[in-house]
């Protein structure tokens, strides 16, 4: 019988351990946390950039350039508010460890390294900054502005009392600004004082829920929780709900703000900030919510729904387009 004398046909080398595949499914779970630590669930606070566009003079609402202006500042702080949770997410990732909910973030849990995290970060910024500047060099100022400031927070200002919360508020102002200052009008005095107030009382708020999920852990997680009380907080709370109630009452009956929308009607809105902020007190106190605004505007349907209709009713008054018709 004839010996076979053919030799076996050499095959490409394959990973037996599927290696390639391990390497690749492992990138695309760093990707993956990479996008959750810039953590877009919270983009809807970026939504107060188009503050000066809802309260601008009559027909600037329905201006299509002002409205691509808008949408771009939001859409570049959205980056730079990503950059920012970057930073401080490498930063606090040893204190987000010892968080029952916050030791699940991407760079706390491992999934991301602090390398790849500030990389990230690096080439989001200066994308976004470029961006901001390429609108405007006022925008960019106050883009460039709102990253100092939040990386100042990220720093030493967290761990001021008082300050830490005053700095957060403060960012919502710089947002309010540049929503101004991209589609070009005067930001109001107004817009100011009430952006501020309810980022006050939002913050505050928030620090309370800490406060109360973590207990006697409070201080291992955040430093500056050591110097504020729920008794103290509550009285902040306290103050800072009212005068936002007042702020806006006011706004919405002065001289100025009716001869500027030329109707006296935008006191009809005042139910809406009224059932807002005692809808907010009663998940935070009742539900034990306030740690996350974002999350809870969302998340519950009727705090979403009187904002929406707040807008709803804010752009029927002022603008009127129901009359165009």
């Amino acid at each position: 019988m004839a010996r076979n004398t053919s030799h076996p046909v050499a095959m490409p080398d394959t990973p037996v351990d599927g290696s390639s595949s391990a390497t690749a499914a492992a990138g695309g779970m760093a990707a993956a946390g990479l996008f959750r630590s810039l953590r877009p669930h919270q983009w809807t606070k970026n939504l107060v950039v188009f503050a000066p566009l809802i309260f601008a003079e009559s027909g600037k609402l329905f201006d299509v350039r002002s409205i691509v202006r808008a949408v771009a500042a939001f859409g570049i702080f959205c980056a730079l508010s990503g950059v920012v949770y970057l930073l401080n997410d490498v930063m606090d990732r040893e204190s987000d460890r010892r968080h029952p909910l916050k030791k699940r973030r991407p760079i706390a849990a491992g999934a991301v390294s602090v390398a790849s995290a500030l990389t990230a970060a690096a080439v989001l910024c200066a994308a976004a900054l470029a961006a901001a500047f390429a609108l405007s060099s006022s925008f960019g100022l106050v883009s460039l502005s709102y990253v100092a400031l939040q990386a100042l927070y990220s720093g030493p200002l967290k761990h001021l009392v008082i300050i830490d919360v005053l700095t957060v508020a403060l960012g919502f102002v710089l947002r309010a600004v540049a929503g101004g200052v991209a589609i070009d009008v005067l930001i109001s005095h107004w817009l100011f004082v009430c952006t501020l107030l309810l980022a006050l009382f939002i913050g505050l708020a928030k620090r309370r829920h800490e406060l109360v999920l973590l207990g006697d852990d409070a201080s291992r997680h955040r430093r500056i929780l050591v110097e504020y009380s729920p008794y103290l907080l509550d009285q902040m709370i306290v103050v800072v709900a009212a005068s936002t109630l007042i702020a806006y009452i006011f706004y919405t009956i002065s001289p100025e703000t009716t001869a500027k929308f030329g109707t006296d009607w935008l006191g009809l809105t005042i139910p809406f900030p009224l059932y807002g902020i005692f809808r907010y007190l009663y998940l935070v106190h009742q539900r034990e919510g306030g740690g996350s605004p974002a999350e809870l505007l969302i998340n519950d349907r009727p705090l979403l729904a009187c904002v929406v209709l707040w807008v709803v009713a804010v752009v029927l008054i002022i603008h009127r387009p129901l009359a165009a018709l």
